[in-house]
């Protein structure tokens, strides 16, 4: 056979194999642009265009394109480089968030608008939920993508000082728009084998027996891993700071396992083809042991103990109860408070679990390198990871290798959203590599990100409020069931901060909880946006909304009436968090921004006769960073050129952390963004950074940075003074240069005479934040909906967002954040549900049957942000990236309760939950 086919304008010769997919075709190209997101056409991140047609190339074979021309983004701009008109529309709009989606949305409009007015425009451009029914964007909300297609322009130009409050552009983005941003596999890695994992048919089973001879056996099988290749050590997958915060209940291969999913051995190969066909010999007898998928019942006496071997050395709080973590505490006398009720009402919520579903799967490859020393090699792991000093430090532990033979490099991440703050694939890649010293790749496919990654916590929740007549809460008490799965990751650490903030907002003389994590045969929850705070909040604000319905009162003044006010202390029964502070106040701005939307509304002319309407409000309160301590450090340096040099840390998965670093340093050193260059989430070439997570990429890392850029002017201004004999307060920093009474000196020039001098060490300066004192971010949501009482359908009306954020340090991000924030919400309100059987198996493992919001699906949301300036955050600055998510459920919930008389007490609230409700209330 003779193939030939053209890519971006350059001939290829070189035929596919059998089978094989255009996408996997153009990667081994090295057109890394193409990303792969799904391998069902759900997704479409690897959308290019054959012919000028775009298709799903994870679909279409590669045979067919022969004699074709292919464009991918990375053809889309002029031989030239001149950027086609879509790719400069999306960085102008800042269409993109992580940018792993980008491509497929870039190439899906390029097609479009080249198809408008003429023979094949059918106007999908003018309408773009039909437009991008096969794209999906888990960060953006969707709104900055419509914005770039209708070319509107939110990036500004700051003058030299002025960045920050100004809408910078992402460093960052004319990579993403050229498909040139390099996520953990756009790298050529010579050599590489590949991984794949035999993962457990059973809930819970001792292994008896491996026999792997058939594998070996496979042409291209190099090795094959399981529990007794393993390291006989136990830890946790979540990544911490304090790594005590997690129970040691996992091995990298373990004899027991505990979930349908659970990997019981590796296989590497010269290719993913062999790696499969070597998993399918493994022959691997089991034991079956007795499982129990239901958290109530595993706490129950009689219930097959999942960890039960394990000692106190583990942290389990209760292992003969399946307990993982649990937290008990009272304030007050709860019963004397309900005693002094008026109205007490008590209800059941539940929440589901959900899937994180960022577009870039986990996965990582490691490989060696030879020492700069030249004593031998060491190893470097290039993971999708929000935490790689964190990752590296437990490598190392669990290998018993030092520090400085291991390097993780975090390259752009496609989303995290709390998902990668998990170690699910480095030690198990580690463990080959070090074996085999040769490079080795492990990348999770999308079904296994559903039964091989994790989930939200799933939670039950039981609260009991009680109120006097006139809207003063008495008595507060809840009773948590979190169900961590097989694995107590994140499961105690979940649990204990659920019920703080939650709690802590709302004044009540007596308060109580008894929360349990509890161990289930079910995949394992972890880190999920809001850590806890979204479940119990679900619950608290439908309760306060249900009392203030009963007594008559506007759900808004009740709340008004029982928030924490400025300057109070935040109590809830687990204690007091010394370190929390209410540093500054924007709750009653929130609640005033709720009551001029209610106050505006007149009504809608888009309801159907016939259809319910309602409206509906909640609010959040979240402390900006996680306790405990959360460490970053940074250096800012002047560098030979007169530019900047800033190391940091941080990981970029879309949080913006790059942009804000880079314009707290241009407001710090006087001079504009261009002027700086990052270099960040490298083990090798900064010091460290807890992660990102926990929202601390501005609060904790960017105070670090303007420490670090703070001392460096000074630095730069003393030596300067020095230089020209002139007096330290006339030496006034430029953007290139000093003034130093009338004498300039340029920063390349005071580089020089700094280096002639030996004084190099006056031109870096670094910066530490520990993370602590910590503020408190609060928001509110408020939804009109419209009902259909015949179907269950809804629309909703109207959003609005009220956001305390302190001091936006980037309107046009912090928005952002705040739309992909409630977009993400909403799909676990009303559709998101990851499944499990009674064996506790994943039923939903791929994006068509488990239904993320499409274009469609999100309002566009109106984001309101407070006047306020934080006493502790970097500038007056607040997190703002997990908290958008918490209200949104319980607004939702509200407003349908308002629209129906139903109170909806299980999420998600998809459309035949809310017929049936409907249907039963009608013939109750």
């Amino acid at each position: 056979m003779t193939y030939e086919i053209e890519i971006n304008r350059q001939r290829f010769e070189a035929e596919p194999r059998p089978g094989q997919c255009l996408r996997t075709y153009l990667r081994e190209r090295g057109w890394f642009g193409v990303k792969k997101g799904c391998d069902a056409g759900d997704c479409g991140a690897c959308t290019v265009h054959v012919d000028g047609e775009p298709v799903h190339s994870c679909l279409y074979p590669a045979v067919r394109a022969e004699g074709r021309g292919v464009t991918t983004v990375e053809g889309l701009a002029s031989p030239e480089g001149e950027l086609h008109p879509v790719q400069r529309k999306f960085l102008d709009a800042q269409g993109f968030q992580c940018g792993f989606c980008t491509a497929g949305f870039l190439m899906t409009t390029a097609a479009l608008e080249s198809e408008r007015g003429g023979d094949r425009d059918d106007g999908k451009l003018d309408d773009l939920p039909r437009a991008f029914k096969g794209n999906l964007c888990r960060c953006t909300g969707y709104r900055a993508i419509e914005d770039a297609v209708r070319g509107v322009r939110h990036t500004e130009l700051p003058c030299a000082g002025k960045a920050v409050g100004s809408s910078l552009g992402a460093p960052a983005g004319p990579q993403v728009v050229t498909g040139t941003a390099r996520y953990t596999f756009d790298v050529e890695v010579p050599g590489l084998l590949h991984m794949k994992l035999l993962r457990s048919p059973h809930p819970h089973a001792r292994i008896v027996a491996i026999d792997t001879s058939e594998a070996l056996q496979v042409p291209g099988v190099q090795a094959v891993f399981t529990h007794e290749d393993a390291p006989d050590v136990r830890y946790s997958s979540a990544r911490h700071e304090h790594p005590t915060e997690d129970p040691d209940d996992t091995r990298v291969l373990d004899s027991v396992v505990r979930y349908v999913g659970q990997r019981v051995a590796a296989v590497v190969a010269d290719s993913e083809q062999a790696a499969e066909e070597g998993c399918r010999r493994i022959e691997v007898t089991y034991e079956p042991l007795p499982h129990v998928t239901d958290p109530e019942a595993a706490m129950a006496p009689g219930a097959p103990a999942l960890h039960g071997d394990k000692g106190a050395d583990a942290r389990i709080a209760r292992a003969e109860s399946n307990v993982a973590g649990e937290v008990h505490g009272e304030i007050g006398d709860v019963e004397a408070g309900f005693a002094e009720a008026d109205v007490v009402h008590e209800e059941t919520f539940r929440t589901q679990r959900v899937q994180h579903a960022s577009l870039e799967t986990h996965g990582c490859v490691a490989y060696f390198e030879d020492k700069e020393d030249g004593t031998g090699e060491r190893l470097t792991v290039r993971s999708s990871t929000q935490t790689p000093f964190l990752t590296r430090r437990a490598l190392c532990a669990l290998f018993s290798l030092p520090q400085d033979e291991v390097r993780v490099v975090a390259g752009r991440v496609g989303g995290g959203f709390g998902g990668k703050q998990e170690m699910l694939t480095e030690d198990v890649v580690t463990l080959a590599a070090l074996r085999l010293r040769r490079p080795v790749k492990l990348e999770y496919t999308r079904a296994e990100q559903f039964y091989g990654a994790t989930t939200r916590h799933p939670f039950l929740i039981t609260i009991k409020l009680g109120a006097r007549a006139d809207g003063t809460l008495t008595a507060v008490r809840m009773r948590v069931v979190a169900n961590t799965g097989a694995y107590g990751n994140h499961g105690p650490a979940v649990m204990f901060h659920s019920v703080g903030e939650s709690f802590a907002v709302y004044r009540a003389p007596h308060k109580k909880v008894d929360a349990y994590s509890v161990y289930t045969n079910c995949v394992p929850a972890g880190a999920f946006r809001g850590y806890g705070l979204g479940q119990v909040t679900f619950a608290v604000e439908s309760a306060m909304d249900e009392v203030a319905r009963r007594l008559g009162l506007d759900p808004l003044v009740f709340r008004e009436r029982n928030v924490i006010g400025a300057g109070e202390p935040m109590l809830s029964p687990i204690g007091e968090e010394e370190d929390l502070h209410i540093a500054s106040y924007g709750l009653d701005q929130c609640l005033s921004v709720v009551r001029r939307a209610i106050a505006e509304d007149r009504g809608d002319e888009r309801v159907p006769a016939g259809w319910l309407v309602g409206q509906g409000t909640a609010l959040a309160m979240i402390a900006t960073g996680p306790p405990g301590g959360h460490y970053a450090d940074a250096t800012v340096g002047l560098l030979a050129d007169g530019t900047y040099d800033i190391a940091v840390g941080t990981a970029e998965f879309g949080n913006g952390t790059t942009t804000v670093h880079k314009q707290i340093t241009a407001g710090a050193l006087n001079t504009t963004p261009d002027r700086l260059a990052i270099r960040q989430s490298d083990t090798d070439v900064v010091r460290h950074d807890t992660g990102a997570f926990g929202s601390a990429g501005t609060v904790v890392a960017g105070k670090a940075v303007l420490l670090a850029a703070t001392s460096l002017a000074e630095r730069l201004a003393a030596f300067a003074a020095r230089y020209t004999g002139v007096a330290r307060h006339l030496c006034t920093l430029g953007a290139e240069e000093f003034d130093c009474a009338g004498r300039v000196v340029t920063l390349k020039e005071l580089y020089e005479a700094a280096h002639a001098r030996g004084a190099q060490e006056e031109l870096t300066a670094d910066g530490h934040w520990g993370g602590s004192p910590r503020s408190v971010a609060f928001n509110a949501q408020w939804f009109k909906v419209a009902v259909d009482p015949g179907t269950g359908e809804m629309r909703i009306l109207r959003s609005v967002h009220a956001a305390d954020a302190g001091k936006v340090m980037n309107p046009m991000q912090c928005r952002g954040q705040v739309e992909g924030g409630v977009a993400q919400a909403l799909g676990a309100t009303l559709f998101e549900n990851v499944r499990v059987d009674e064996r506790g198996e994943v039923t939903t493992a791929a994006l068509r049957r488990y239904r993320l919001p499409q274009y469609a699906d999100v309002p566009r949301t109106e984001v309101h942000f407070t006047e306020t300036r934080d006493a502790i955050g970097p500038l007056g600055a607040k997190s703002m990236s997990e908290s958008p998510f918490n209200p949104v459920a319980p607004a939702f919930a509200n407003a349908l309760r308002d629209a129906t008389g139903v109170r909806f007490t299980e999420l998600p609230l998809t459309r035949d939950r809310v017929w049936l409700a409907l249907d039963a209330s009608e013939s109750g």
